[in-house]
């Protein structure tokens, strides 16, 4: 998912005191599906109730959200809505990876092979319309703010930081910096060490922060050039140019100033209009009609949604809540999160 930029990008390790107090635009379909790959039983599948239904974007949700509340941090999480056509193909395509992926996890799953079903089942991880509306439930059950983006998650989070409303966006994908996005903050929702996929080989996760104008400075390049790169390197909107990775794609951008010469240049020829491309991060579509009103949580309706319809551990999920609720209580009398600040 979007586009890797990780070894350009000006990244600084930070203490999540550092967002203390501030209000943070959460890219949800990013976090949710980090959430799904991350919280899985012992044979890669995510967890579930006895139904059958996939419970780890609640889990993740409910569980990481509190842990962030209760440090201050006032999360808004941002939804896509309908995306770009060229988006909706490479949606297609991810897809029928995932299908290919299912049934190579029940083949290994027939066979007894632990190792080949967590790989697989990673792999066919979906996010599915009835997951993101339990996602939106149950954030509206904690009181806290969703926003409805009318296209890229990471576009309104963009527009929402440079509008003064929210200090950075949370998510792992670096498109938010090619939407124009001040600040990008990584790696907020995990914790501890991640597993790098298909390697038996543990990584220290750590909160790390990245800012667009420090890391164009340091390129030496403009935004519009951190597009072509992404143009060359690949990414949600169209494939990559052959050959050709991040540092060879800075060398290209900093050598021509069009893109018309480095087509040349890289002898390729796009099936793409680069200028399509180029028009979606440099003027995305935003919508100005969005509300950052926290509240109180329906302490009733999370218990009877999660614990009641889901099988949530009451215990667990109580503790979560007192969590919320402290946080809320500590700022004042009135037991409401838009007290704080």
């Amino acid at each position: 998912m979007g586009v890797n930029l990780g070894e350009l990008s000006s990244k600084e390790e930070i203490n999540l005191d550092v967002l203390k107090g501030r209000m943070v635009g959460v890219d949800s379909f990013n976090i949710l599906y980090q959430f799904l790959s991350s919280i899985r039983g012992y044979d890669g599948t995510p967890l579930q109730d006895s139904q059958g239904r996939i419970t780890s974007h609640l889990a993740g949700l409910l569980y990481r959200t509190s842990s962030l509340v209760e440090k201050e941090i006032k999360p808004v999480f941002v939804f896509d809505g309908e995306h770009h056509k060229l988006k909706s193909e490479t949606v297609a395509k991810r897809n029928e990876i995932r299908t290919q992926a299912k049934e190579k996890f029940e083949e290994a799953k027939k066979k007894g092979k632990e190792k080949e079903m967590r790989k697989y089942a990673q792999q066919a991880l979906r996010l599915t319309p009835k997951m993101v509306e339990e996602s939106k439930q149950l954030l509206e059950y904690l009181g806290l703010p969703v926003v409805q983006a009318p296209s890229e998650g990471e576009a309104q989070a963009s527009f929402m930081t440079d509008n003064g409303d929210l200090y950075g966006c949370v998510s792992q994908d670096f498109d938010v910096l090619l939407f124009g996005g001040k600040v990008l903050l990584r790696n907020i929702t995990v914790s501890g060490k991640r597993k790098i996929p298909n390697k038996d080989i543990y990584v220290d996760v750590k909160p790390e922060k990245i800012e667009l104008e420090k890391t164009l400075q340091e390129l030496g390049i403009s935004r519009e050039k951190l597009i072509w790169i992404a143009i060359l390197v690949g990414n949600d909107f169209s494939e990559k140019f052959p050959k050709i990775g991040p540092k060879t794609a800075l060398n290209l951008v900093k050598k021509f100033d069009s893109f018309e010469r480095i087509i040349k240049e890289t002898k390729h020829k796009p099936n793409f209009d680069y200028k399509e491309i180029l028009n979606i991060f440099l003027n995305p579509e935003h919508s100005k009609d969005y509300s950052l009103k926290f509240s109180s949580p329906n302490n009733e309706k999370v218990l009877e949604f999660l614990c009641e319809e889901r099988e949530f551990s009451k215990e667990r999920v109580e503790n979560a809540l007192n969590k919320l609720e402290l946080k809320a209580k500590e700022k004042g009398t009135q037991s409401r999160l838009d007290a704080w600040g």
